[in-house]
C-alpha cells in the first residue's frame, strides 16, 4: 500500500494513485477531485468505517468520483443520509418513494430551462445551504453532458491580496426569486420569495470542517449588501457600477480552468460533491439525446 498523498494544494508530483484504508484513489487534478475504486456505496451505507474514509476523502479533494455503482435507490439515499438529513427542492421535488430524491431527467420533450449549465452552489438561496450531494447517472448521453466541478477555496487563496483585503467583510444577498423564480408569473414568483426570501451570506466564508476560506458567491448571489460605505463609496459610480463590476469579477474566478474538474458520465457513475467549498457546471450539450440522474441533496448549516 503506497503513503496517503499530501493534501491536493502541493506539487504536481505528489498527484498520483494510492490508497486510503480499503478504497483506491486516483486524483485527477491538482486542485480538485478525485476518482475512487475497490468501493460499493451500498455497502459503504451500511459500514461506518467506510463512510468515515469517504468522508476524509471528500474533504481533501473536495468531489469524489465513482463508476459501476448499480445501487437501488433506497442504498442511495441511506448512503446520503450517513452525512445527514436530506432536503427536498421546491421546484425540482423529489421520487414520491425516496423523499430527498431529486429526479432530474432531461427528456427530448423537457422544457427548455437552464437551471443547471451556470457554475453555482447549490441552493445558496437557502438560510442553511445544502452541504453537499449524491448525484448518480441513471441514463447518459452518447457523448456530451458532462459535469464540471469548481475549488472555491483555490479560487479564494489565489485572488490578489488587495482584493482579499477588500472583500473580508462584505456580505451578499443570494435570491431564489431572480433564478427559478424568474420564468414564473408574477404571482407566483412573489409567493416562492415570500417562502423563501433573500438569504444574506458572507462573500468569504470558513469551511466548518477544514477551516479554510471559501469566495462564496455564485450566479445565486444578485448583491452586496454593506458595499455602499465612505471606505469604498467616494462618488455614486464607485457603487454603481462599481460594487456589481466587483461582484462579478469576483464569480468569474470559477471559470479558472485550473480550479476545475471535467467528469464524463456513464451509467451507475456517481459524484459526492461538498457544496460548501465547491461549485459545479451541468454541460448541456447533448441534445437531442436523454440525460437521466438522481441527486440526494445533504442539509447543511449557516455559513459564516
Amino acid at each position: 500500500m503506497e503513503k496517503t498523498v499530501a493534501p491536493l494544494q502541493g506539487a504536481p508530483a505528489s498527484v498520483r494513485a494510492h490508497s486510503r484504508g480499503s478504497i483506491k484513489v486516483e486524483p485527477l487534478t491538482c486542485t480538485i477531485g478525485a476518482e475512487l475504486s475497490g468501493v460499493n456505496l451500498g455497502d459503504a451505507s451500511r459500514d461506518d468505517g467506510l463512510v468515515a474514509e469517504i468522508r476524509a476523502l471528500l474533504l481533501q479533494y473536495k468531489v469524489l468520483f465513482l463508476r459501476d455503482q448499480d445501487i437501488t435507490r433506497a442504498e442511495h439515499v441511506a448512503f446520503a443520509e450517513r452525512f445527514g438529513p436530506l432536503e427536498d427542492h421546491p421546484v425540482a421535488g423529489s421520487d414520491p418513494d425516496h423523499p430527498g430524491l431529486v429526479r432530474i431527467y432531461k427528456e427530448l420533450d423537457s422544457a427548455p430551462e437552464h437551471y443547471e449549465n451556470a457554475l453555482h452552489t447549490d441552493a445558496t438561496w437557502r438560510e442553511n445551504p445544502p452541504m453537499g450531494a449524491v448525484l448518480r447517472c441513471i441514463e447518459s448521453p452518447p457523448v456530451g453532458g458532462d459535469t464540471i466541478w469548481v475549488n472555491m477555496a483555490e479560487a479564494y487563496s489565489r485572488l490578489p491580496e488587495h482584493i482579499k483585503t477588500q472583500i473580508h467583510d462584505l456580505r451578499a444577498r443570494h435570491s431564489i426569486e431572480a433564478t427559478f423564480g424568474a420564468v414564473m408569473p408574477q404571482e407566483k414568483r412573489h409567493a416562492l420569495k415570500a417562502r423563501f426570501p433573500d438569504a444574506e451570506h458572507p462573500v468569504v466564508r470558513t469551511h466548518p470542517e477544514t477551516g479554510e476560506q471559501i469566495l462564496f458567491v455564485n450566479a445565486f448571489t444578485t448583491h452586496f449588501v454593506n458595499y455602499h460605505t465612505p471606505g469604498n463609496v467616494r462618488f455614486g459610480q464607485d457603487y454603481a457600477p462599481g460594487a456589481g463590476l466587483l461582484l462579478n469579477y469576483l464569480i468569474s474566478q470559477a471559470a479558472v480552468p485550473e480550479y476545475q474538474v471535467r467528469w464524463r458520465w456513464t451509467p451507475n457513475s456517481v459524484a459526492i460533491w461538498d457544496n460548501r467549498s465547491t461549485q459545479h457546471y451541468a454541460v448541456q450539450d447533448y441534445w437531442p439525446a436523454v440525460r437521466r440522474m438522481e441527486r440526494a441533496g445533504i442539509v447543511g448549516d449557516r455559513p459564516f
